[in-house]
């Protein structure tokens, strides 16, 4: 093909942009008008060049991304009911939520040998079980989602004990090394509200934690989970940056790992109003998932926050996948962003102060001493408070919740399950990580004033 049009134009260097733009800016200043702070401190700039671009090296997973759906099991029969249906239907990974043991024979009836990637999430931790489930799926790929400081983080309490839950997860380990065991669940903090520079240097301190615990071996056998926001050019960076300073942490520990992370949209900037638009939000924030290198994805229904799960809601969400993957170019897309002179410069930024934070708790003892000691708790909710400042102000904005809200749109009979979050008064050993929506306390008053 011919470059002719290339070649009509001379190239303009970086510091002849910047010169043309202070022109037409007629004397306003062009730091002041054109450059944007972000909540984390990063710079947004009006324009990118060659001239200031650093490339980083990234490790990126060479097989494409994997599409989950995640089933909650009340009974065994209806859970590969469903599992079952689902696997036809597209999906090629499940994740599977139990609050207590299950029988294996059952559940994974007609799953096994297909090919299907099986992730699980626990609400208890038993040695016993996951070495007995371990030794059933002993022949399949299989994430079990270990996270003793994770759930101590969300609930505030132990499983048993720090020594007990830490002896446990050593054991599992020893006796299943070559499983995925261990998992870092960064959802918590975004949820939560954390920034995407805090969600990148706690998820890093929370795998080290584990990694001085259990030693450098379990480094390429670590999941990660990760909510994924809005902000599409930064969540797309911010799964970047991750994947680049996990590599660097762990050359302390002279070995390398490609980040293993499962994906979700974040239920924070979720709405109950105008409920459609959640499609939209789970449709991009699906997409930076992907381009920042997920290795699995599982989509959230646009109705998980007030309904039962259902085969509609599911359906829809799994499709979206499917749309992006088979259907819109995404098959293969974790190279898309890569030599993105925007995305690459917000990949560095939050890097570098992702490593800055990340520096300084471990400098505190780590992340644990942090949790007990109610530092990360603070810091998330400063963050917090100020985008839900952000967002009751109008800078912050929702469509369709306080932006444009449908005044005739009524949700009070539609709900099944509630959708604020409920503090359960207990005692516990630390502050929990507790997330909370933006839009919880508008949609609480629109409900209460509802005819």
């Amino acid at each position: 093909m011919s470059n002719f049009i290339t070649q009509e134009f001379e190239p303009s260097s970086a510091a002849e942009w910047k010169q043309k733009i202070q022109f037409d800016l007629k004397g306003a200043d062009y730091n002041e008008t054109l450059l944007t702070k972000t909540n984390e401190g990063i710079t947004i700039k009006p324009f990118y060049h060659l001239d200031d671009f650093e490339k980083l090296i990234i490790p990126t997973p060479k097989e494409d991304f994997k599409i989950c759906q995640k089933i909650t099991i009340s009974s065994e029969e209806e859970a590969n009911l469903i599992a079952t249906d689902i696997i036809k239907k597209g999906a090629n990974s499940l994740k599977f939520i139990a609050s207590k043991p299950f029988v294996f024979k059952i559940l994974f009836k007609d799953l096994l040998n297909k090919n299907i990637e099986f992730h699980f999430q626990f609400e208890f931790l038993s040695e016993e079980f996951i070495n007995e489930l371990n030794s059933f799926l002993k022949d399949e790929s299989v994430f079990y989602n270990i996270d003793i400081i994770g759930n101590l983080a969300r609930n505030g309490n132990w499983y048993a004990s720090l020594n007990d839950d830490f002896k446990v997860a050593e054991n599992i380990l020893l006796n299943n090394s070559s499983s995925f065991i261990i998992s870092v669940n960064a959802d918590i903090y975004q949820n939560a509200g954390a920034n995407t520079v805090q969600q990148v240097a706690y998820a890093l301190a929370h795998a080290n934690d584990y990694l001085t615990r259990f030693g450098g071996s379990i480094a390429n056998k670590i999941q990660f989970n990760f909510s994924v926001g809005g902000n599409y050019f930064f969540e797309i960076a911010k799964i970047r940056a991750f994947r680049y300073l996990y590599n660097l942490i762990l050359s302390k520990y002279n070995t390398n790992a490609i980040a293993t992370i499962f994906a979700e949209p974040s239920l924070r900037n979720k709405t109950i109003y105008d409920y459609n638009v959640n499609m939209l939000r789970t449709t991009t924030e699906s997409m930076s998932a992907i381009l920042g290198g997920a290795t699995t994805i599982s989509n959230a229904a646009y109705d998980t926050l007030f309904h039962n799960s259902n085969e509609f809601g599911d359906r829809i969400s799994r499709n979206q996948l499917l749309v992006l993957k088979e259907e819109s170019y995404f098959k293969n897309g974790q190279y898309i962003a890569n030599d993105s002179y925007y995305i690459e410069t917000i990949t560095k930024q939050i890097a570098e102060k992702a490593l800055t934070v990340f520096k300084e708790i471990e400098k505190s003892g780590g992340l644990l001493q942090q949790l007990k000691e109610g530092t990360i708790q603070r810091k998330i909710k400063e963050n917090a408070q100020k985008e839900q400042a952000q967002f009751n102000a109008g800078e912050l904005i929702l469509l369709g919740t306080n932006k444009y809200p449908n005044e005739k749109d009524k949700m009070k009979n539609d709900i099944q399950v509630s959708p604020f979050s409920v503090k359960k008064p207990k005692k516990t050993l630390i502050i929990p990580v507790t997330p909370k929506r933006l839009a919880e306390e508008l949609e609480q008053k629109r409900l209460k004033n509802e005819a």
